[in-house]
This record gives C-alpha cells, sequence and structure tokens, in this order.
C-alpha cells in the first residue's frame, strides 16, 4: 500500500524523460524540441515538468497564456517561451518577462507592434501563425504581402519562427488533408524567407506529426501529450509511459441491505448484500459526473471496483463486494496499468480532458521510480 492517505496526482519524471528521449530519437539531431507544458503541464505540475525538461536540454516550452508564462519565469526557467495565446491586455507583461508571442492576426500584429515600439523594442521575437487547417487562430496564405509590408514599417520585431498545427495528423484516413497542409505550410514559409532575407525557424508537427509525418519536422516539432506519456495510438502507447498517477484512500465501508439505494438520486440500487467504499474524490477533482453509474471504475486490490450511483462533488462511491479490502487502504484511479486514456475511452473522451480535468486541490507529488 502507498504512504499518502489521502488523494494525490503524482508525476513521475523518471517517465517523463523517458518519453522526452523517445520523441528526441524519432527527429534529427539538428532538429530543435518545443515542449508544451500548457494547462499545468497536461494537469500535471509545470514547473517540475518544465525544470526537468530545461536540465534534459530542451529548446523551447509552449504555454498558451502569458500567466503560464510567467510561473515559469517566476520558478527560474530561463529557455524560451512561446505564448500561443496571448491577449492585448498582458503584452506589456510579455514584454517584461521576455516571453515570445504567436502573432496570429492583423488585430495582434497591429497592438503588439503598438506596445513594443512604446517600449522601445528592437527585433523582439515573434511567432507567425498560419492557418493551414485547422480553422482555429491563423492567418491565412494570402495575408502574407499585407504582413510583409506591416513588418517592414516596424524595427520592433523579428519574425522567430512560422509556424501552423496538423488537424489530424494521428488519423491514418485523413493523410490525405494531412499532405496538403504541409504543401501549404512549405509554400507561405517559402514565400515569407524569400522576403525576409533569412530563414526563421518551422514548426508544424504536433506530437503525432512527430511521430507519423518526418517529412512535416522541419527545423523545430512541438510535443504536448507525448511527453506525458500519450502517442495517440496503441502502437505509439507502447512506446511511452504516462507521467501521472492519480490516487486516493478508503474513507468509509459501508454494507448495502438488498433495495438500499446509494448516493444523491437513488442512482442505484442494490440487488444483494454489497459493500461499497467511499473515496475523497469527486467532480471537483477531475471526475467527471459522466464516470457515474458505472461507466468508471478505479483499482483496489489489484481489482477493478466500479463506480456506484452519481459522482459526488468531493466523493465518489464503488462497489468492493468481492475485494478484500479496508478503510484506508490505496485506491489507483489511473497509473501506467489503467491510463488515464483507458478511462477516457469509457465516456467517450480522451487523455487530454482526464488529464487536464485534475483540480489544482489535488495534491501533487514529485517522483523519480
Amino acid at each position: 500500500m502507498g504512504k499518502f492517505k489521502e488523494t494525490v496526482l503524482e508525476i513521475d519524471l523518471t517517465a517523463l524523460a523517458h518519453n522526452y528521449k523517445y520523441l528526441r530519437s524519432k527527429i534529427n539531431s539538428e532538429t530543435k524540441l518545443l515542449a508544451v507544458v500548457k494547462a499545468f503541464g497536461y494537469g500535471s505540475e509545470s514547473v517540475a515538468v518544465a525544470k526537468e525538461l530545461e536540465n534534459l536540454g530542451v529548446n523551447y516550452f509552449a504555454v498558451a497564456y502569458v500567466a503560464e508564462g510567467v510561473v515559469l519565469r517566476d520558478a527560474g526557467i530561463r529557455t524560451p517561451i512561446l505564448v500561443l495565446h496571448p491577449q492585448p491586455v498582458n503584452f506589456p507583461t510579455l514584454i517584461e518577462r521576455c516571453l515570445e508571442p504567436s502573432i496570429y492576426s492583423f488585430r495582434i500584429l497591429k497592438e503588439f507592434i503598438a506596445v513594443a515600439e512604446t517600449k522601445k523594442q528592437q527585433d523582439y521575437p515573434v511567432h507567425l501563425k498560419f492557418n493551414t487547417g485547422l480553422n482555429r487562430l491563423g492567418f491565412l496564405e494570402n495575408d502574407v504581402p499585407s504582413i510583409l509590408s506591416a513588418l517592414k514599417k516596424t524595427s520592433a520585431l523579428k519574425t522567430k519562427s512560422l509556424f501552423s498545427h496538423l488537424v489530424a495528423s494521428e488519423d491514418p484516413s485523413e493523410k490525405e488533408f494531412t499532405h496538403t497542409q504541409i504543401e501549404r505550410f512549405k509554400n507561405i514559409s517559402a514565400a515569407i524567407a524569400l522576403e525576409l532575407g533569412y530563414k526563421p525557424m518551422l514548426h508544424q508537427s504536433n506530437t503525432s506529426g512527430v511521430l507519423n509525418y518526418p517529412e512535416a519536422h522541419f527545423t523545430m516539432v512541438r510535443t504536448g501529450i507525448g511527453l506525458f506519456g500519450f502517442g495517440n495510438s496503441t502502437k505509439e502507447n507502447a512506446h511511452l509511459k504516462p507521467v501521472a498517477t492519480l490516487k486516493s484512500v478508503i474513507s468509509q465501508i459501508h454494507h448495502i441491505q438488498p433495495g438500499e439505494t446509494v448516493g444523491y438520486n437513488r442512482a442505484y440500487t442494490a440487488t444483494k448484500l454489497e459493500r461499497t467504499a467511499t473515496l475523497p474524490i469527486g467532480h471537483a477533482d477531475g471526475i467527471s459526473r459522466a464516470f457515474g453509474n458505472g461507466k468508471g471504475w478505479v483499482t483496489i486490490a489489484g481489482k477493478k471496483a466500479p463506480i456506484v450511483g452519481n459522482v459526488c462533488m468531493d466523493m465518489l462511491m464503488v462497489n468492493v463486494t468481492e475485494i478484500d479490502c479496508k478503510e484506508g487502504d490505496e485506491v489507483i484511479i489511473f497509473d501506467q496499468n489503467t491510463t488515464a486514456e483507458d478511462l477516457s475511452e469509457a465516456i467517450h473522451s480522451i487523455s487530454y480532458e482526464m488529464l487536464t480535468a485534475i483540480s489544482q486541490r489535488v495534491k501533487r507529488v514529485i517522483r523519480r521510480n
């Protein structure tokens, strides 16, 4: 049994290092690797993760928002940090903390130029994002002449990289579309580099792009979910190690008589004499109500214990009728055996959502195996 007697999320830095080295092995030695550590490091602990990756030699980090980058800077991270979705209100802080913005629209370009010039910046590094099919953020190919015109009018900015995002690089049935995206990005990059007179870094591959499309590695690749142990396919998952283990503990065991009900709305009715265990973890901790009524499960003493009734805000109940266990025993919600991806599939979700949903009130414990 584990030594922790409360709900904890263990972050295994040894597994993180393993995943980093595996992903590094899939790219050329001269290709840079950018680690995406947004959303608290995919729900783990962004500072501990970033420090480990910085020690391993990662070339870049990416976060979603300026505040996430500030947390890393405050922790002593000095590796360049790309902010993928900066908001103009945070541009002064972004510059003060030496963060690098994704410029994805003319509004953002205009507002960042204004702030950079006010702060008397010269050649401040920016990253131009292009929409090659995701239709989320990014300039279009026909915006290139206007972008170049705007850049030529200021000395405050310097284009550090051009980038885009693949839509379905994990899906073999979408190879044609992915190749179309790659070609669009190549055309955009060539046109801009010709006018700039130098070659910015180019990056388009996410984790599945790293694994499936070596022709799209360019000068840098980005990886997020892969670092945390998931390769978006059974084949690649076998090479990776889940970094996070979510554990809890049995708070109380109840003996439920036939006909008695368990939980809110009397969602579960016992058909025989049964035992249930109550755990101190609920939907406020990231275990969705969708896992209730037998769709989700935990592992106790190596055996599967299905969730009984509805998941509560701070607790859930599981059926332990056939499991030899007692109050205070350890419970595994997900680990390297029953993974976050396994649980997610039970409610037609994905590992990303399961991992990033784990509440910040759950204690993080950093370890090495």
